[in-house]
């Protein structure tokens, strides 16, 4: 048993804090100073103690005009240009782990990834276990144009996420723009090269065009229900509807606003608990009829106070009980297979490569 989470910051974080990934995030805490930026929740070693086998690790730039930049939000973009650079940087970060760590793949093609949970069969030893990195662009701003995208899966790209914040290809969650000209023309080149499109953080009418348009595999990586917290960033029940029609993969955040509606910042943790992740993906089960569409999307480094983490949660080797909260519920351990790795694994050998 393994886990797949389709949401982690690492690359991001390690530019705008200088977080190390090779270090136990305890240890990078004892480094922190001062009441800013939040607490190290994340790291290899924290992942593969968590038994976390592949992320889908992203690639994020924010612009020097994006509403309410934290202080440590350091480095941001004005011009294109810039973007691409701060982008760059992340993506080549993610190269040099899988150079320089033995316990790091990139997946780049179906033998990558063959190879990487090849060392989790049951046989393996722990020690000699691989974690396997799927780099996404967490908003295409760096692309400068569609047929560009070209490059950047050279570099190791292999899902996009069209907007995170409003970008010349879609509409924010908070906007009502759809898709642009660009962006059509960006789901083209895509869909030449079987990429994973990620409908995260669009808005609702560029999510539904990009639904309608695009014929390769679709997930939402990091979109809790709006059912439970009623935000642009969560899925309607409608949305959720078409994903499932189109047999797309949603991803639940362990962030305690978006799993309990009544959870407000400033409550302490307790208020929040594995448990209510379970009622998020007994939600999407019940109105999809069935467990095919839903996973583990934690964003659990993603930028929220360490008291926003359910209760149980205190870094990423604590994924691993939401096996035993699905347990506890009643789901069996195929059905708990296919949410915490089977429907994610599903949707990614879908947009790869042979090799």
């Amino acid at each position: 048993m393994f886990l797949v989470d389709a949401q982690q910051s690492i690359a991001f974080n390690a530019q705008q804090i200088g977080r190390d990934y090779r270090r136990w995030a305890w240890l990078q805490r004892q480094d922190s100073t001062g009441i800013a930026p939040p607490p190290a929740v994340t790291s290899l070693r924290d992942n593969l103690l968590g038994r976390v086998a592949v992320v889908f690790a992203s690639a994020q730039v924010l612009s020097e005009s994006t509403p309410g930049l934290a202080s440590w939000q350091r480095f941001t973009y004005r011009t294109e240009a810039d973007a691409r650079q701060l982008a760059l940087w992340q993506v080549d970060y993610y190269r040099r782990l899988a150079d320089e760590q033995s316990r790091i793949r990139l997946i780049m093609t179906r033998a990558d990834l063959d190879a990487a949970l090849d060392t989790w069969l049951d046989d393996s030893a722990v020690d000699e276990r691989v974690q396997g990195i799927v780099v996404k662009l967490k908003g295409a701003q760096p692309v400068s144009k569609p047929r560009q995208l070209e490059e950047w899966l050279e570099y190791g790209l292999r899902i996009v996420a069209p907007a995170w914040r409003q970008t010349r290809y879609a509409g924010s969650a908070e906007s009502a723009d759809g898709l642009s000209a660009l962006g059509m023309e960006l789901l083209e080149v895509m869909a030449e090269h079987s990429v994973l499109l990620d409908i995260s953080a669009m808005s609702a009418t560029a999510a539904e065009a990009a639904l309608e348009r695009y014929d390769g595999a679709i997930i939402a990586s990091h979109s809790n229900p709006r059912y439970f917290h009623d935000n642009p960033r969560c899925l309607s029940d409608a949305q959720i509807r078409r994903l499932a029609e189109r047999d797309g993969v949603i991803g639940l955040m362990v962030y305690n606003q978006f799993l309990r509606r009544d959870w407000h910042p400033g409550d302490p943790k307790r208020r929040a608990s594995l448990s209510h992740w379970v009622d998020a993906v007994d939600y999407i089960c019940q109105l999809t009829g069935s467990v095919d569409h839903v996973g583990l999307g934690s964003n659990i480094d993603g930028g929220f106070p360490y008291q926003a983490l359910p209760a149980e949660i205190d870094t990423s080797c604590d994924l691993w009980l939401l096996r035993r909260a699905l347990h506890e519920r009643g789901f069996d351990e195929a059905q708990a297979g296919a949410i915490l790795r089977g429907n994610m694994l599903r949707k990614l050998k879908e947009s790869l490569p042979d090799g």
